[in-house]
């Protein structure tokens, strides 16, 4: 269980509090017919609207029907933050996982892995994670300097095939003339 709803934080951006109190009328249809979490965060007040991706979908049916969550009216049924962080310290023990992992890892792991480095822009990621400044969400990119490596990698590859097809239009032309 405890594994479940940090995975639905990794695919949702929800903070450990946001995941307690997430009610079911707080997911809706949004555009095209997804599903979509629509919930106002604590600390900023800034509304946010999460679009839920199969992985979170699949969470939440495996629970909608547990005695914990029909008897609080929520989505899930977690338990509290130190519990919730003791079964995680167990989990990344079992796993050999050497990294400190806590509940807000989950956001996270949603900022970088999940967004970030798939390619979302920056913008889409700081509305997501209900951040007032795109600075806040600026230190998540930091992390992802392998991605930036990987695609200038990338580009230099492009950069040498062009050079090899000498095709000299006239923006090749002008490059040449620095080189």
């Amino acid at each position: 269980m405890v594994r479940d709803i940090f995975i639905f934080s990794c695919y949702t951006c929800l903070s450990y509090i946001h995941v307690k109190q997430l009610r079911l009328d707080q997911i809706t249809k949004g555009d095209y017919s997804n599903l979509w979490i629509f919930i106002k965060r604590q600390k900023t007040e800034t509304p946010c609207h999460i679009p839920l991706l199969d992985e979170a979908k699949v969470i939440l049916d495996r629970y909608k029907n547990h005695r914990i969550c029909r008897w609080r009216k929520v989505a899930l049924p977690v338990l509290t933050n130190q519990r919730t962080n003791g079964y995680l310290k167990e989990i990344a023990d079992l796993c050999n996982i050497t990294k400190v992992l806590t509940y807000h890892l989950a956001r996270h792991i949603f900022a970088t892995t999940i967004t970030l480095s798939n390619g979302l822009p920056i913008e889409t990621v700081s509305q997501m994670l209900g951040h007032n400044s795109l600075k806040t969400t600026q230190h998540y990119a930091k992390v992802i300097d392998t991605k930036v490596s990987t695609e200038m990698f990338a580009l230099q590859e492009k950069l040498l095939d062009r050079d090899k097809k000498e095709e000299d239009t006239g923006d090749m032309k002008v490059m040449k003339l620095f080189r």
